[in-house]
C-alpha cells in the first residue's frame, strides 16, 4: 500500500479498494478512519449520481458505520439495518468496493440488503421498521443456543415510528438480561435535543465505570440489608430517579421508563464520541438504545440543503446537483396526474381528504400538502394506522383518499379487511408504484396487490389503462359509497390528453371494448391494456384477429361483456402485470368455470417468482411481458403457428 496523506496526517492509511473484511477497521486512528469515511462518500456520490439510488440516508451514516464496526467482530457479530437504503456505506466496506458501480443494475449490487448477496448481510429488509424485532430474534436464539455474539439494530427516527418498531422496544424491554443494542439515528432533529459540551459531559458521566459501579453497588447494597426485606426506600427510588433526569433528556426518559439504558444523544460524525459510547452499550448486560444525531446527506452541500429532495435520487450532476434531464420529453406520471387530479377534487369538496404514510413526494400528494395544507394529513411509517385513521374519518362523513405504494400496503391487509371492507366504509385506496417497479427489488415490487385486494370484502377495485382513465377512476372511487380501490403503475404516462377537471364517473363494473376479432379474446387490465393492443397488431400479422377487452375493474368483473365473447370465441389470453396466483387471469377462470363456460385459456402475468432488481425493461424482457414475446408465446400455446385460413377456425379449438 502507498503511503498517502490523511487530512493532513501523514502516514499508512487504508485504501478504501482494499478493504475485503470489516475486520481490517480494526486498530486504524481517527485520522485513518476520517480519510476512509472521505473515500466512502466520494465513492457513494460518485456511483449514486451516474446510476441513481438513495443518497442522503447512506451518506449521514459513514461515521457511525465505522465507529460500530470499530467495536464489533463482524465474524460473529450481527447487524441488522432498517429498510437498508442507508447502507451503502455497509456494503462499501464489506468486499463491494469494486463491484459498487453496478448498483441497483441488473445481476449487480443491491439497492437494500440481501443475505443471499453477502455473509455481511445479517438480515435483508426494504421496508422500515423491522430491524429491532430481527436484532431481537437473533438475541434470543443466541441466549437459547449458549452462544456469545453481539446483535445490533440501526433504526432511523422515522422508521422508529412504526408499530412494529415500538413493539419490539416494547418488548425488548421486557428482557433485562437479553444483551440488545439499537442505535437510533435520527437525522430529523424532531426529537433531539441540542447536542453539544454538557450533554456529552452528561453522558461520559453516567456512562463511566464509576458512576455505573456506584449506582448499582449502592443499590444493591441497600437492598440487601435486613430490614429493607429486598426493597429499596422510596426516598432513595426518588433520588434515583431525580438523578436519572438530571443525566437523561426528556426522549430518552422515555427510553429508560420502557426497560432500556439510555445513552446519547451523540454526534454522529464524531467517532471517537461514537465508538467510546458503543464500548459502554455492549459491556451493559441489557437492551441499550444509543441515540446517535446526523445529519442526512452529510458532506454533499446539496444534500444537506435539501434533505427530502435527495433521500433517492435518478441519475445527477455532481457539481450542480441537478437531475440529469432526459434526452426525450416523457408525459407526466401517473402519480403526479393523481395528484393534480385531488388537488382540483379538493377544491371542489371539503370532505376529501389525502392521506400519506411517510411518502408524500413518491405518491404526489405533495400537490396537495403545497396547495390546501388542511386537506393533507402524513402520518408517518405507520401503514396499518393510515388505513384505520381514514376509516375513523369516513364514519364522520368524510371522504379519505389514502396512496401507499402497493408494496407499502401489503402491511396493513388486516385493516383493510376488518376496518373498511366489513364495515363497507367509503374510503379510497390509491395503490401507488403497482406493478414492476425496477431497481428497488423484490421488496418493492407491486406484484401481489391485484391477488390480496381480490379477497377483501365488499371492495370495488379497480385500475385504468392511462392516465386519462386515472381521472376519471378517481373520481368514480370517490362517488361510489363504498370501499374503493385504485392501482397506478410507476413512471410516465401514456400520453394521452388529459382534462383539467370536470372527469365523470365510470359505470361500475363495466369494462371497454376497445378491438374486434374472431380468432382470439384478450382481456387485459390496467398497465397491460396497451401491451395487449400492441400483441394484437402483431397477432394480426400473422393473419389472426383478436378482441381486446380493457376489463378496468378487478371486482366486479364485467361477466356481461367477458362471458358471451369468450363462449363465441373460445381461446382466452388475460393479461396482468402482477402474479399470476390468485390474480387477475385467475379471477377470469374461475368467473367461467361459475358459468360452465369452456374455453381454451392462457393466462400471462408474474409467474411464482422474484423479480429481482433490474431496469423495468429488463425484468419486462425476463418475464416475457412484451409484446413480442406475448404473441410468441399466444400462437404456441394455442399451437397457431400457422396463419388461419379467412373466415376459419382451427379445429378442436372452437
Amino acid at each position: 500500500m502507498d503511503p498517502v496523506d490523511c487530512m493532513g496526517w501523514s502516514g499508512w492509511c487504508m485504501h478504501l479498494g482494499d478493504l475485503t473484511h470489516p475486520n481490517q477497521l480494526h486498530g486504524l486512528s481517527i485520522a485513518e478512519l476520517e480519510d476512509v469515511a472521505r473515500q466512502i462518500r466520494e465513492r457513494h456520490l460518485e456511483v449514486v449520481s451516474t446510476s441513481g439510488g438513495h443518497l442522503g440516508p447512506g451518506l449521514g451514516v459513514v461515521e457511525l458505520t465505522l465507529a460500530l464496526y470499530q467495536t464489533l467482530d463482524l465474524d460473529k457479530d450481527r447487524v441488522v439495518w432498517d429498510v437498508g437504503h442507508q447502507a451503502y456505506p455497509h456494503k462499501l466496506i464489506t468486499g463491494r468496493f469494486g463491484t459498487f458501480n453496478t448498483l441497483r443494475q441488473q445481476s449487480g449490487v443491491a439497492g437494500y440488503l440481501k443475505r443471499s448477496e453477502s455473509k455481511f448481510d445479517h438480515f435483508g429488509a426494504g421496508h422500515a421498521s423491522t430491524s429491532i424485532s430481527a436484532a431481537l430474534g437473533m438475541a434470543m436464539a443466541r441466549d437459547q443456543r449458549g452462544e456469545d455474539f453481539r446483535c445490533v439494530a440501526v433504526i432511523g427516527d422515522g422508521a422508529l415510528t412504526g408499530g412494529m418498531a415500538l413493539e419490539a422496544i416494547n418488548h425488548a424491554g421486557h428482557l433485562p438480561h437479553t444483551p440488545l443494542v439499537v442505535v437510533l439515528n435520527d437525522n430529523d432533529m424532531s426529537i433531539s435535543p441540542p447536542v453539544g459540551a454538557l450533554s456529552n459531559h452528561l453522558n461520559r458521566m453516567r456512562l463511566s465505570p464509576p458512576m455505573q459501579f456506584l449506582s448499582g453497588s449502592v443499590e444493591e447494597s441497600v437492598r440487601h440489608l435486613p430490614f429493607m426485606g429486598g426493597e429499596l426506600p422510596a426516598e432513595l427510588n426518588r433520588l434515583k430517579d431525580s438523578m436519572r433526569r438530571l443525566a437523561v433528556p426528556k426522549v430518552g426518559a422515555v427510553f429508560e421508563e420502557l426497560g432500556f439504558t439510555y445513552m446519547g444523544p451523540i454526534d454522529g460524525h464524531d467517532i471517537a464520541e461514537m465508538k467510546r459510547t458503543f464500548e459502554a452499550a455492549h459491556r451493559d448486560g441489557g437492551p441499550v438504545l444509543v441515540h446517535v444525531v446526523t445529519t442526512k446527506g452529510k458532506g454533499y452541500p446539496y444534500a444537506e440543503a435539501d434533505q427530502v429532495g435527495y433521500h433517492a435520487q435518478s441519475a445527477f450532476d455532481l457539481n450542480t446537483g441537478k437531475a440529469i434531464p432526459s434526452k426525450t420529453p416523457k408525459p407526466p406520471s401517473y402519480s403526479k396526474v393523481f395528484g393534480q387530479s385531488l388537488v382540483k377534487l379538493c377544491e371542489q369538496d371539503s370532505r376529501v381528504v389525502g392521506i400519506t404514510a411517510a411518502m408524500a413526494t413518491g405518491t404526489g400528494l405533495d400537490l396537495l400538502q403545497k396547495a390546501i395544507p388542511s386537506q393533507y394529513v402524513d402520518v408517518g411509517i405507520a401503514e396499518q394506522h393510515a388505513v384505520t385513521l381514514a376509516a375513523g374519518m369516513a364514519c364522520e362523513g368524510l371522504r379519505p383518499v389514502v396512496a401507499i405504494y402497493s408494496t407499502f400496503l401489503q402491511r396493513a391487509f388486516d385493516q383493510l379487511i376488518h376496518d373498511v371492507g366489513i364495515q363497507k366504509l367509503p374510503v379510497t385506496f390509491v395503490l401507488d408504484r403497482a406493478g414492476i417497479v425496477g431497481a428497488d427489488g423484490p421488496t418493492h415490487q407491486g406484484q401481489y396487490d391485484i391477488s390480496y385486494m381480490r379477497a377483501i370484502p365488499n371492495f370495488t377495485v379497480m385500475a385504468p389503462k392511462d392516465e386519462a382513465e386515472l381521472q376519471r377512476m378517481l373520481v368514480t372511487c370517490l362517488d361510489h359509497d363504498g370501499p374503493a380501490a385504485l392501482r397506478i403503475p410507476r413512471g410516465s404516462g401514456i400520453g394521452v390528453p388529459l382534462m383539467e377537471e370536470g372527469w365523470e364517473s365510470l359505470p361500475i363494473g363495466r369494462g371497454e371494448l376497445l378491438r374486434e376479432g374472431d380468432d382470439l379474446l384478450l382481456v387485459a387490465y390496467g398497465a397491460m391494456v396497451h401491451p395487449a393492443l400492441a400483441t394484437a397488431t402483431l397477432l394480426e400479422e400473422a393473419g389472426l384477429s383478436a378482441t381486446v377487452i380493457n376489463a378496468r375493474f378487478l371486482r366486479p368483473l364485467d361477466q356481461a361483456l367477458i362471458h358471451p365473447l369468450a363462449r363465441r370465441i373460445g381461446r382466452v389470453v388475460t393479461m396482468e402485470e402482477g402474479a399470476l396466483a390468485g390474480g387477475f387471469g385467475s379471477a377470469v377462470l374461475e368467473s367461467l368455470s361459475d358459468e360452465a363456460i369452456t374455453v381454451e385459456m392462457l393466462r400471462i402475468g408474474i409467474p411464482d417468482k422474484l423479480v429481482d432488481h433490474a431496469t423495468p425493461q429488463q425484468s419486462k424482457d425476463n418475464l416475457g411481458l412484451t409484446p413480442p414475446q406475448m404473441s410468441d408465446r399466444i400462437l404456441e400455446h394455442f399451437d397457431l403457428r400457422a396463419p388461419l385460413e379467412l373466415g376459419q377456425k382451427q379445429v378442436g379449438l372452437v
